[in-house]
């Protein structure tokens, strides 16, 4: 049975009712990968629209060679939402989805996603992330912390119909209730958490479907890095900020992000400030073994996906660099805390990271 109700013409491939966006800035080495695995799914979108954000390099000529539409705005928007916006309002199709020029598809999945768009209450789904290269020591933390995030939280969290974020490297949405809804804001750093908190607030529903599996080019050096994390976590902050009182009042998404926001600032400061604290003050290294007492925790979710995955070994060797990630996250977190809540200054710069 085909989804989102489209017939494939006799002798065609199945196609949908759907215009996939992909924003992209200076994208030439990674967007013909992005744009072959869109075109080689085995549910095919209507149109691929590469939004050119006013690259210096040959992003446009790379889209326009495979075929796809191509546009470009008089000046670079500043921002992925700014770009996908200013596609949005010529899409004709019942649904769009908004992918990364840096994130390729698994072949099926635009397949897996869309049936949840059955449910007619659903406004936006997404799916399983994993970085599409584990080598360098960043690589590796951030595969861990995926591997971590959807297999135990994102579960959780679609259980209560309330996924904290439709994640912006792939998501789908009805066409409608995003153009209702103005498209992606530009008021933080973090578009997607922020569209997706709205839909919640107006009683839609947000699935995330774990079969359906998309693969970004995450940082692999710290400049990207610091970058990615500096947006995410003051993106973080400024949504928590602009719809505190909406959580409040919508059941299971106020608990999932209040536990989130006080355990990135604890742990934060556990992590980078109480445990160091009391190694030096005691004279041992003894309190520094709290820096590994969850990792039980962490390698059970993480080892049953990578068995699963045939992936045991790449997971081993990777934990340890999630535990160097996560210090290094808590710095970010702490910062962006600091600067948001206490110093009462946004940062708003949009800085491309991965």
């Amino acid at each position: 049975m085909l989804a989102l109700g489209q017939a494939p013409a006799h002798g065609r491939q199945n196609r949908c009712n759907l215009t996939v966006l992909v924003p992209a800035y200076n994208e030439g080495n990674s967007l013909a990968d992005t744009i072959r695995s869109l075109q080689t799914q085995t549910l095919l979108p209507e149109e691929i629209v590469v939004i050119d954000d006013f690259s210096t390099d040959d992003t446009g000529d790379v889209a326009r060679a495979l075929g796809v539409t191509v546009i470009r705005p008089p000046a670079n928007t500043g921002s992925k939402a700014g770009a996908q916006n200013f596609a949005l309002g010529g899409i004709t199709t019942e649904y769009t989805m908004a992918i990364d020029a840096d994130t390729t598809l698994a072949p099926n999945a635009i397949e897996k996603l869309s049936p949840a768009f059955e449910d007619p209450n659903v406004a936006a789904a997404c799916g399983f992330v994993l970085p599409r290269y584990v080598k360098t020591l960043w690589e590796r933390g951030r595969y861990i912390e995926y591997m971590l995030a959807f297999t135990w939280y994102k579960p959780i969290q679609d259980y209560y119909q309330k996924p904290m974020i439709s994640s912006g490297c792939f998501s789908m949405y009805r066409t409608r209730i995003l153009k209702e809804h103005g498209g992606w804001q530009t008021r933080t750093l973090a578009e997607d958490m922020d569209l997706t908190w709205s839909l919640h607030a107006e009683a839609h529903g947000v699935r995330f479907i774990p079969e359906a599996v998309s693969y970004p080019i995450e940082p692999h050096d710290y400049g990207f890095l610091s970058k990615q994390l500096k947006r995410w976590s003051h993106g973080f902050m400024q949504n928590v900020k602009l719809h505190w009182v909406n959580l409040l009042g919508l059941p299971y998404l106020g608990s999932f992000v209040a536990v989130a926001l006080c355990d990135a600032i604890v742990a934060s400061l556990a992590y980078l400030v109480a445990i160091p604290l009391l190694a030096l003050v005691l004279w041992t290294p003894w309190p520094l073994l709290a820096y590994i007492l969850d990792a039980p925790i962490i390698l059970v979710p993480v080892m049953l996906k990578a068995v699963e995955r045939k992936e045991k070994w790449q997971a081993l060797v990777s934990v340890p660099c999630f535990l160097v990630l996560r210090l290094v996250n808590s710095y970010f977190v702490l910062a962006a805390f600091f600067q948001e809540f206490v110093l009462r200054k946004s940062f708003l710069r949009y800085e491309k990271g991965h």
